[in-house]
């Protein structure tokens, strides 16, 4: 097998500290999120020209960007992009007025680390939310076409310790009823949120605070959950089978020597996934299934069973953390990414079809 090649294609540095990129859906623009040092939100829209990155919009907005999507957008024509930032505010831009946002709520005491949504862009079934994660230690569901509340929350309980929340996604949305939502803390707990019943379904602990969560799919039974933590440790959660003690089977791999900041599956196949380091570093792995995913234990309970993961290429690309990764939903292998150097640059990963 050809082993798949992730190459630099083009950078272009900022006069900012980017904290989110991700593709305009059906383009071939990407958007920038970040921080001034003055304190202000920068909003850029780039664009892949002949072989280089083109600045085609700047925007200054009065707080600093943390996190966006383009999640619960609702088509590939009309692009709204929902936004966390410093002061605890979600968002939400349409890309073709982006004076002042459509929508706009404090919806946290601190700061927003973390946004995903699901709903939109023909992806996954019931309503249009988005979930935003903070400092503050609560995760909250918005729906932008209810009042300026959110429709679920969930908060520490009554004398429990409020832990910084890092980390957010949605998944099992494969009905109209049926969702989940993940959250990743500093501590290290992963929860997982039953949206249908308003209860937790399980949670575990992986030891080192959760810096990125993400569902293979979103808009399937769920499947696989990628958890990257802070001290070189991936996880790969097998989410098919819940034994009632022992949860869901996992597979751990160390990685990077340095903080995972990111892990984010392949639209166009979600057995591969890249992660991005605190060393600057980008790893390319696969995931392998196990013969049976399946086995029956002596009780008769039923337990999964773990796949193993095979790196497929790394690279490295600065000397300073990466910030942000975001596959092209169109182009399979385009990837748009940052890092704590200013810089922001598009990859093309090439033989992806040989995997």
């Amino acid at each position: 097998m050809d082993k798949p090649q992730i190459i630099l294609h083009s950078q272009k540095s900022v006069n900012y500290t980017v904290f989110d990129v991700k593709w305009i859906p059906t383009s071939a623009k990407f958007i920038s999120l970040g921080n001034h040092a003055r304190g202000t939100g920068a909003l850029d829209i780039f664009e892949i020209t002949h072989g280089d990155i083109a600045l085609i919009a700047q925007h200054e907005k009065p707080t600093a960007f943390k996190c966006g999507t383009f999640g619960a957008s609702p088509s590939r024509e009309r692009r709204h992009l929902a936004t966390g930032n410093f002061d605890g505010y979600i968002q939400v831009w349409d890309l073709e007025k982006l004076e002042k946002p459509i929508y706009s709520v404090k919806g946290h005491t601190e700061i927003i680390n973390a946004i995903d949504a699901i709903g939109g862009l023909g992806v996954g079934e019931g309503a249009p939310e988005i979930a935003t994660a903070s400092r503050d230690g609560r995760v909250h569901i918005w729906d932008t076409r209810q009042a300026d509340l959110p429709v679920a929350s969930m908060e520490p309980a009554e004398g429990e310790t409020k832990r910084d929340c890092w980390a957010v996604c949605f998944g099992n949305s494969f009905n109209s009823s049926e969702r989940v939502v993940c959250a990743g803390y500093d501590n290290g707990d992963v929860k997982l949120f039953d949206l249908r019943t308003m209860s937790i379904r399980w949670e575990t602990n992986i030891k080192n605070g959760v810096c990125c969560l993400e569902f293979d799919r979103k808009d399937i039974e769920m499947n696989k959950l990628v958890a990257t933590t802070l001290e070189s440790k991936i996880h790969v959660f097998d989410m098919r089978t819940q034994h009632v003690e022992k949860g869901f089977a996992s597979v751990v791999e160390k990685a990077h020597n340095s903080t995972v900041w990111i892990g984010r599956h392949l639209p166009q196949n979600r057995d591969v996934f890249m992660t991005c380091g605190g060393s600057g570093s980008y790893y390319l792995w696969k995931y392998n299934y196990p013969e049976n995913r399946v086995k029956t234990q002596t009780d008769k309970t039923e337990v999964g069973v773990a796949g193993t993961l095979t790196l497929l290429q790394n690279i490295g690309l600065s000397t300073q953390p990466a910030s942000a990764f975001d596959w092209s939903p169109d182009k399979p292998g385009l990837a748009c990414t940052s890092a704590f150097d200013q810089t922001v640059r598009v990859l093309i990963t090439t033989k992806l079809n040989s995997i």
